[in-house]
């Protein structure tokens, strides 16, 4: 006996299976933009690579422009940057007790536990630190 009327009696059975859904951009997103709950949409679509949750999406920051009616995919966001290339920020080094701090100007762009090349504004040296909040930055780690 052929198994092939078992498997199709299985697939008549199961039903069809529920409609995946994915996020669609309700608006155009400028790349840097941090996302909100009303720039983006469910649609019932299945995307590949698209986010399917607008809760994983909010907060983050849009690396590239994302058009209205487009999916969301997961390379298309990132963490939100917390120190902008040229800001000035706080350069922190911590050793035990022994705590230095000075200013600096970010080199680059980056998010909470990136690193970044900061220049020394007192010594004008660049050095690389991990970003630990808005405007701070920790070096010697």
């Amino acid at each position: 006996m052929s198994r092939f009327p078992l498997i199709f009696l299985t697939v008549l059975l199961a039903g069809s299976p529920l409609a995946a859904q994915s996020l669609i951009a309700a608006r155009t997103i400028p790349a840097r933009s941090v996302l909100e709950p009303a720039d983006v949409r469910l649609a019932e679509a299945s995307v590949r690579g698209a986010h399917t949750r607008i809760a994983d999406v909010v907060g983050q920051e849009a690396q590239i422009t994302i058009y209205a009616g487009r999916p969301v995919h997961v390379a298309d966001i990132g963490p939100a940057a917390l120190v902008d290339r040229n800001d000035i920020v706080t350069l922190s080094f911590r050793k035990g007790p022994l705590v230095i701090e000075t200013e600096g100007r970010a080199l680059d762009r980056a998010s909470a536990g990136a690193k970044v090349r900061v220049m020394n504004m007192t010594s004008r040296a660049t050095v690389i630190g991990r970003v630990v909040a808005p405007g701070r930055v920790e070096v010697g780690r």
